[in-house]
């Protein structure tokens, strides 16, 4: 492999590893601000219940998406100096809006929802947790603001050899941005149900002591499940109309149509192979589109199934192909990310600048050992992560220490 492709390697795992993080955030944060919402305005002490157990698992997979969010943010800088160099007076003011609602705003109101309970009134709490799902929104919606630039470049000038900003509008209006926003906040409901309707389906599959409490997480895990896997559908199928036509040509794979989008490319940009990998933009949405299907049969099977109360206490085969079913959501979602991703290729900002020409000047040995690390690092991330996140959806809602009051002694 070439530093170009080492380097794309890095960021791809990277961004991906971030990805899987920001898909159960966006799903779990909604989901808890609904079940909150449904306990401050019933008073209901199982809701309260509700709120803490999958508030806790949000919180552990937030602490560290962010830590992954923060080396995807350096490596614009350390291994892409070239596109920040010619497109960052453009996407940069996104990726500072997303920097500051993330860091910032979000950060701020979610210490303040951990350390506010019992010390707030009830409804000033319920609104902490809203505030935090409503800037995590934001912060999905200002990054993808970024990458639907990349993907549809608008709103520029060229001015020299780097790009200018001249309409933000046009930016932020960008139809390649907002469909992808539709779809990826979709995607992480479809992603938070599954999650949701597995753990609870796990304990009652083990007859654990909790058994009212984890048949309404089922619930409401399932129920959120079904309509999410279509809105997503939904706006995926509008994505399609806001597609590059080399992405097109190769997901079809159509000879005829590859070489003549490949024939108009290179009489437009001059001599070389503006195809994407044929092969990734097919195996990667052929996947998502069978999985998809997958999601949309059991999420709408389980959606009927859950109407009769003897299924949901005791059939134990469905729960576990519920339990099962949990990582099937987070494939799906890498699998249409790579399929965005590779389909702009061999473009950093399409049409614009070549990913070749984005690279930092780095050498090929500097960018192994970078990717080497990266990739340990990484690792360990992800591992801790999701033992953390199985070792607590384990333990129910008893071994909670969300919204414990901690007394201070003094010490002398």
């Amino acid at each position: 492999m070439n530093v170009v492709e080492l380097a794309r390697l890095q960021f791809a795992l990277t961004a991906g590893a971030h990805f899987l993080f920001v898909a159960l955030t966006l799903g779990l944060a909604t989901l808890v601000a609904v079940i909150q919402t449904r306990a401050t305005l019933s008073r209901s002490p199982e809701h309260l219940r509700m709120t803490r157990f999958w508030g806790q698992l949000y919180i552990i997979n937030y602490a560290m998406g962010i830590v992954t969010g923060l080396v995807m943010e350096f490596q614009f800088g350390l291994s892409w100096s070239g596109l920040t160099h010619f497109a960052g007076n453009v996407f940069g003011a996104s990726l500072a809006l997303e920097t500051l609602v993330a860091f910032f705003v979000e950060a701020t109101f979610l210490g303040l929802w951990i350390f506010g309970w019992d010390r707030l009134n009830r409804w000033a709490h319920l609104s902490l947790i809203w505030v935090v799902t409503l800037t995590a929104y934001a912060s999905a919606f200002w990054i993808l603001i970024s990458n639907g630039f990349l993907q549809n470049p608008v709103g520029y000038e060229l001015a020299g050899d780097t790009l200018r900003l001249v309409d933000f509008g046009a930016i932020v209006g960008n139809p390649a941005a907002l469909v992808a926003f539709g779809h990826v906040l979709g995607g992480g409901l479809v992603v938070g149900g599954f999650f949701m309707a597995g753990v609870s389906a796990y304990h009652l599959r083990r007859r654990t002591a909790e058994q009212v409490f984890f048949r309404k997480s089922l619930r409401v895990g399932v129920g959120v499940a079904l309509p999410a896997t279509l809105l997503t559908a939904a706006f995926g199928g509008l994505g399609f109309e806001t597609m590059q036509p080399a992405k097109l040509a190769a997901w079809s794979g159509d000879a005829a149509e590859i070489a003549r989008v490949q024939a108009e490319m290179a009489a437009r940009y001059g001599p070389g192979d503006y195809l994407p990998p044929v092969g990734w933009v097919s195996g990667s949405g052929m996947t998502m589109m069978t999985l998809f299907a997958l999601m949309l049969f059991f999420s709408a099977a389980s959606f009927l199934l859950m109407l009769f109360k003897p299924l949901v206490r005791g059939f134990r085969l469905w729960h576990w192909l519920l339990t099962a079913m949990i990582p099937v959501p987070f494939v799906t979602m890498i699998s249409g990310w790579i399929f965005r991703e590779m389909g702009r290729q061999p473009w950093a900002v399409y049409g614009l600048l070549k990913t070749s020409d984005a690279l930092s000047p780095i050498s090929e040995g500097q960018m192994l050992t970078s990717l080497i690390v990266f990739c340990a690092v990484f690792g360990v991330l992800i591992v801790v992560n999701y033992w953390l996140l199985a070792r607590q959806a384990r333990r129910g809602p008893d071994e909670v220490a969300l919204g414990d009051r901690l007394e201070l002694v003094p010490t002398f």
